[in-house]
Order: C-alpha cells, then sequence, then structure tokens
C-alpha cells in the first residue's frame, strides 16, 4: 500500500469514530481533504527503507543543513507525515532517526521562524510538536536515535521520545529553553525524569546545562556511546538484532514496557 493510502486509511479510522450527521460529515471531508493534499514528502526529512537482510528496518533522515537541523514548520509536517505513515506500515520492524548533517542530531525548533509567529501561532507550533513526538512514542515498532553533534531543546525532545539513544563520543545533549525563557514545551520535562530521575532531570532543566555523551550514558540518557562517526553503525547493529526477532511477540513486549 502506498504512503497515500495508508495515510487515508488512518484518518478514515480517526473520523469514522468521531463524526456523525451532516455538518460533521462536511467537516469530516474538508479535513480529509486538507491533510491529503498535504504533501507527504519532505526535503528534511528523507526516509529511506533499508534492503536484502536488512528488509524492515527504516531510516528517517534529519537533512536541513543550514540550520543544523532546527524544527520549522516544513519540517515538523513532514516528520508527522512520516510517522503517521511508518504506524500504518506493516513493513517497517524498527525505524532508526538520524542525521545527514555534520555535528548537528537537530538543534531544536527554528527560533527563526519563531519569532514572525504570533502568540496563537507559537502555541499551536508547540502543541503540534508535542503531539507528534507523542506518536514517534506510540510507533509499534522499536525506535533508535542515532545522535552525533548537537541535540538540543527539541532534538533532545525528539531523541526521548525514541526508545533508544546511541550517541557518538561529540554529542553534546541539553535542554537549554531556561535561558531563552522558554518551557520545553515537546515532552522533555515528562520523558527525562523517567529516565534519568527527578533530582538528576531537575538540575538539567533548571540550569539548561549541556552534557556530553559520556555523562548522558553515565546518567542513564544515552543506551551507548561510541567514538564519534560511528554511532550509525552502532544503531544499525543493534536494529538488525531487532529485527530477526519475531515482530509479534515484540510488538506485545514494546506495549508492555511503554505502559509499565
Amino acid at each position: 500500500m502506498g504512503a497515500l493510502g495508508m495515510v487515508t486509511r488512518s484518518l478514515t479510522r480517526h473520523y469514522s469514530k468521531k463524526t456523525s450527521g451532516p455538518f460533521k460529515l462536511h467537516h469530516q471531508y474538508q479535513s480529509w481533504r486538507t491533510l491529503i493534499l498535504e504533501p507527504l514528502s519532505s526535503e528534511s526529512v528523507q526516509v529511506r527503507r533499508l534492503s536484502d537482510a536488512d528488509s524492515g528496518i527504516v531510516e528517517v533522515n534529519l537533512h536541513r543543513p543550514e540550520t543544523k537541523n532546527a524544527i520549522g514548520n516544513e519540517m515538523l509536517r513532514g516528520l508527522r507525515h512520516t510517522f503517521e505513515t511508518l504506524e500504518m506500515d506493516d513493513d517497517a520492524n524498527v525505524v532508526m532517526i538520524s542525521s545527514s548533517v555534520p555535528k548537528a542530531f537537530c538543534a531544536g525548533a527554528d527560533l527563526k521562524e519563531r519569532k514572525e509567529m504570533t502568540a496563537s501561532e507559537v502555541q499551536f507550533f508547540v502543541n503540534s510538536l508535542r503531539s507528534t513526538f507523542a506518536l514517534l512514542e506510540a510507533l509499534r515498532v522499536p525506535t533508535i536515535a542515532v545522535i552525533e553533534g548537537a541535540a538540543l531543546g527539541g532534538g533532545l525532545e525528539m531523541a526521548l521520545s525514541c526508545d533508544l539513544r546511541i550517541c557518538g563520543e561529540n554529542a553534546v545533549l541539553g535542554l537549554p529553553e531556561t535561558g531563552l525563557a522558554i518551557i520545553p514545551g515537546a515532552g522533555g520535562t515528562q520523558r527525562l525524569p523517567r529516565l534519568v530521575g527527578k533530582a538528576v532531570a531537575k538540575e538539567l532543566i533548571f540550569t539548561g546545562r549541556r552534557i556530553e555523551a559520556k555523562e548522558a550514558m553515565s546518567i542513564g540518557l544515552a543506551n551507548y556511546t561510541v567514538p564519534a562517526g560511528e554511532a550509525r553503525p552502532k544503531a544499525l547493529e543493534i536494529a538488525r538484532e531487532i529485527n530477526s526477532k519475531v515482530q509479534e511477540l515484540l510488538s506485545l513486549m514494546i506495549l508492555i514496557l511503554r505502559i509499565s
């Protein structure tokens, strides 16, 4: 099934539960039409499905070099469509999120775009970012963040939404929003304490302190730290191990672990 078909199927399930009556049916049609006509591809979010022995492994590649993968509206739409499509893709067994930009996983939200937004547009963007990362966290397959370089603000919040985090030694992680008089709004204040404990999370959030890969691993934020440039090979090694497992059983284990 193509990407459009998978999105259509997802929308059908969603709206069939929530709409009824002539007015709501018209609203339903307009919502379907708006979402389906939006482009499903994005220059800044590239999806690669591996083949042969690696069939079932999907790599989502962040590619916005001019901003160090800062998340603007276009990238956010691309991420959301990608996660919605992967949720409906029965051939996907494990997802890796990586970057094609040297020394940058994701620099967070695009603050230049944010300066041009109204207060209501900022709130809509933050809500959309939060719900998009919730989609990532809820994917039925394991997800791996491949972190080389900076993972800051929303970039770290995206990595926190993944099941595993593999860091190159050059990785720098942090939630620096408090230094900009901004509250981390895409789930970082909830997900970080679950991984590192409340005391450590509070210190990192209150101070906005950035940490390197070795410290991230020592506090439980990273699963592995490897030499710079080796994060993707290590992530692919783990993805191959996951890909070899019985998927029905793995999906059940993922559900149990996430709700525990």
